[in-house]
């Protein structure tokens, strides 16, 4: 095993929250590398969105023209029902009143934009691909970091002033903090997810979530400024299920290949006339398949000079688009802290005290609205319309108190 002398900080995982870690810390004078247990980043994934609080940072960090030319706007969120009826709306980014907009965007045209910036300011070795962080130990002034260099098929060490836990939903450095943590908890939904080139949708800057009175939801909306530059759109869809008692699959928070066959007829009665929604699913090409997971919030995330950030601190349901939000968020405070210069481990508790309660009130928040939609069922129109207007305004409320004082 060779021992590597690095810079400050490790951290280990290079999606989105990890990437923004490095680019926030090297804003604030603060040197780290990037472990990542992928051989090579590749744009993956399906479409996200990225909430106004979140691109203020990113744009702080420079990447508003990037973030632009990349991503949509998103202007107004409507909710429908199955024959494509308005039941509500409400604005959202800058139609809302905040001086950033909600961007709707490539999961992986975002990372690769990230990655393309970490390499570009924090130099060409900042991301280390093909290195699988195992474990750690505190040692006098600092943590070793244990990693499997997969490539050379040989053992490394790290060592730093801190590591960092980015590395998502089945965290390893979680895992070596919390031996005994509670086991991913399913909501009882699969989510199949795809992306269909369109003519156009709607006004090009607006997200439907739609229901249908066997609670399976349709969320769909453009991610591509590319697309629409050229007069197309680029539609990311997400179909969710109720599957009750499939729970405890051995394939719970990861995906996998999905068939058409799998989710069409769940949808085979949906046709908003303006939109033929079985017809989208299946010009969709390549779907994925997820079971929707999350986990109890941790009482502490961290110790000593090792915490999380992102999925492996408080992964969530994907209800109200929040979770790379959050670890841009995560990524924010955690710099700001650091560049503080005082005790590391201080810096590091002082991020938890602030990110976590806040977290943990949107994970709790994602379970209630998921529960709320699904309950809708069954009531009249009006009813829907209240309901709605009451679960939107509480979320907004929930994820507006959470919100970190400097991006307020």
């Amino acid at each position: 095993m060779t021992t590597a002398n690095t810079p400050d900080i490790v951290i280990a995982g290079a999606g989105i929250g990890g990437l923004t870690t490095a680019l926030a810390l090297h804003a604030r004078g603060i040197d780290s590398i990037v472990l990542e247990v992928a051989a090579e980043i590749r744009p993956l994934g399906v479409g996200i969105n990225i909430q106004p609080a979140a691109i203020a940072e990113l744009t702080g960090l420079g990447l508003g023209e990037a973030l632009a030319a990349t991503g949509i706007p998103t202007r107004e969120h409507r909710y429908l029902d199955h024959r494509g009826a308005l039941l509500w709306a409400e604005p959202r980014g800058i139609a809302a009143g905040h001086r950033h907009p909600q961007y709707s965007i490539h999961r992986g045209e975002l990372q690769t934009l990230l990655l393309a910036a970490v390499r570009d300011r924090l130099g060409p070795g900042a991301v280390r691909t093909g290195i699988r962080v195992h474990d750690f130990a505190h040692v006098s002034g600092g943590v070793r970091v244990h990693a499997a260099d997969e490539v050379a098929g040989t053992e490394v060490a790290y060592d730093a002033e801190a590591l960092i836990g980015a590395d998502g939903l089945h965290s390893a450095v979680r895992s070596r903090l919390h031996p005994d943590q509670t086991p991913l908890r399913a909501a009882g939904v699969s989510m199949w997810r795809g992306l269909t080139e369109l003519d156009g949708f709607l006004d090009g800057r607006t997200m439907i979530l739609a229901n249908d009175e066997q609670a399976t939801r349709l969320v769909a909306y453009p991610i591509s400024a590319r697309h629409a530059a050229r007069g197309k759109a680029l539609l990311n869809w997400v179909c969710l299920v109720a599957t009750p008692g499939r729970e405890r699959s051995a394939d719970a928070g990861r995906n996998r290949p999905g068939r058409l066959d799998e989710v069409l007829p769940h949808f085979a009665h949906w046709d908003f006339g303006w939109l033929d929604v079985p017809r989208v699913l299946a010009g969709g090409g390549r779907i994925l398949h997820y079971r929707m997971v999350d986990r109890d919030p941790l009482e502490s995330w961290g110790n000593g000079r090792v915490t999380l950030l992102g999925d492996a601190a408080h992964p969530m349901y994907p209800i109200g688009a929040n979770g790379a939000s959050q670890a841009i968020l995560d990524a924010a405070v955690l710099a700001a802290e650091l560049a503080q210069g005082d005790d590391v481990t201080a810096a590091l508790a002082r991020y938890e005290e602030d990110r976590r309660p806040a977290t943990t009130a949107i994970t709790l928040a994602n379970r209630r609205m998921d529960g709320a939609e699904r309950a809708m069922v069954g009531r009249s129109d009006a009813d829907k319309t209240s309901t709605l207007s009451a679960i939107t305004e509480s979320y907004q409320r929930t994820v507006e108190q959470a919100r970190p004082a400097a991006s307020a």
